[in-house]
C-alpha cells in the first residue's frame, strides 16, 4: 500500500529541496538503481504463495476429517487445526523433530514419493493410552514401542489416510497407503537433505494432552500436479462425465434395493397401567373405524391408501389410492 503524505510532510521535503539538504538527482538515482535481493540456494522457493494458499485450505478440510475420525475412535474431545504451511530443506525438517517419535511413512498413487507423517510422542502415546482403556494422558517418560503398540498405531494411522484422500478430491484423486511405521528419524530417508518440502503443522489436541502433527510432502512428489494448485484450479471445478454402461450398472443396483412396505390397520394409545393389566382377551380400540382405508408406508413415507383383503389363503392389501406426490405426514 502506497503511503499518503500530509501536508506538513509535503511543506518539510520542499523545503529540504530548496536548501538544499536533499539533491532531487540524487533520488531519481536511488529510484532507477537495481535492488538486489539476498537468495538462499539452501533454502531454494519452489512453492509459490499461491500454492501455499492451497495447500492451506486442503489441509484445513483434512484437519476436520482427521478431527472427526479420532473423536470416534478415541471417544473423547479431540481438536486439530493447521498452524502454519511453509516449505524448507527436508534437513532442516529431520533436525527439527525430536529424537524419538512417530513416523508414518506413506505413498499416494498416482503421485510418485514417499511423504511422512510425524506425530509428536505426547499426541501418539495419548491415543495409545485412551484406545488402551486409559484416560489419554501422555507419559512423563517416552520410551520404544513394543511390537503391540506398533501394531496399534499403525491399524489408526491407516485408517486416519482415509481422511487425507478425501480433503484431496478437489484437486486429484489419491490412494494413500501407509508403507512403513519408523520412530528415529535419522533411519528415514525420503528424498535428498537439501530437497525442498512442503511442511504442514498441526496442532493437536487430544483430552489435555497437547501436540504437532507434521505433514512432510517433498515437492518433487507435487511437481507433477503444481498447476492444479493454482487458485484458478482450485475454484474451476470440473465436470465429470459418466459413460452410459455406468448409468445403467446404477440404475440396475437402484432397482434391485429393497424397501420395506408396511400396511398399517391403526395406532391406540393406552396408559402404563393398562398396559400391566392387559390379559388374554382383551381387546385394543385403534383410531380408525373397520371401514376406513388402510395407510400403506413404503420406508416411512405415506404413499398409498388400501383395502384388506386374501389371496390363496394369504393376508394381503388392495392399493385403492395414490398419495399425491410430496405429502408427507407429520406429527402434531
Amino acid at each position: 500500500m502506497v503511503d499518503v503524505l500530509s501536508q506538513n510532510e509535503i511543506d518539510a521535503l520542499l523545503a529540504a529541496l530548496s536548501s538544499g539538504e536533499m539533491d532531487a538527482e540524487e533520488l531519481k538515482k536511488e529510484e532507477t538503481q537495481k535492488k538486489i535481493r539476498s537468495y538462499d540456494f539452501k533454502r531454494a522457493v519452489r512453492f509459490s504463495k499461491d500454492h501455499i494458499r492451497s495447500l492451506t485450505r486442503i489441509h484445513e478440510n483434512f484437519a476436520r476429517f482427521l478431527t472427526t475420525y479420532f473423536s470416534a475412535q478415541l471417544r473423547t474431545f479431540v481438536q486439530i487445526n493447521v498452524v502454519q504451511v511453509e516449505q524448507l530443506p527436508y534437513d532442516e525438517f529431520i533436525r527439527s523433530i525430536p529424537k524419538m517419535t512417530i513416523l508414518n511413512i506413506f505413498e499416494a498413487e498416482p503421485l510418485q514419493g514417499r511423504m511422512v507423517m510425524e506425530v509428536h510422542p505426547n499426541v501418539g502415546y495419548a491415543m495409545l493410552d485412551r484406545l488402551l482403556g486409559g484416560t489419554g494422558s501422555a507419559p512423563t517418560k517416552i520410551a520404544s514401542m513394543t511390537e503391540i503398540e506398533t501394531t496399534i498405531m499403525e491399524r489408526i494411522f491407516s485408517r486416519a489416510f482415509e481422511s487425507l484422500q478425501e480433503a484431496w478430491k478437489t484437486v486429484l484423486d489419491i490412494s494413500p497407503r501407509m508403507e512403513a511405521l519408523e520412530t528415529n528419524p535419522q533411519f528415514m530417508q525420503i528424498v535428498s537433505p537439501n530437497e525442498t518440502i512442503a511442511l504442514i503443522s498441526l496442532s493437536t489436541k487430544i483430552g489435555d494432552t497437547t501436540g504437532m502433527i507434521n505433514l512432510c510432502i517433498p515437492h518433487v512428489v507435487l511437481e507433477p500436479i503444481m498447476s492444479r494448485l493454482s487458485t484458478h484450479q482450485w475454484f474451476v471445478s470440473e465436470k465429470k462425465t459418466r459413460a452410459p454402461e455406468e448409468y445403467e450398472a446404477l440404475r440396475e443396483r437402484v432397482n434391485k434395493a429393497k424397501l420395506p412396505v408396511v400396511a398399517e390397520l391403526g395406532e391406540s394409545r393406552i396408559s402404563i397401567a393398562e398396559f400391566l393389566g392387559l390379559s388374554v382377551g382383551d381387546v385394543i380400540t385403534l383410531n380408525k373405524p373397520v371401514d376406513e382405508g388402510l395407510s400403506i408406508k413404503v420406508g416411512d413415507k405415506l404413499k398409498y391408501m388400501g383395502s384388506p383383503g386374501t389371496i390363496k389363503d394369504r393376508v394381503a392389501v388392495q392399493i385403492d389410492e395414490i398419495v399425491t406426490e410430496g405429502v408427507e405426514e407429520f406429527d402434531e
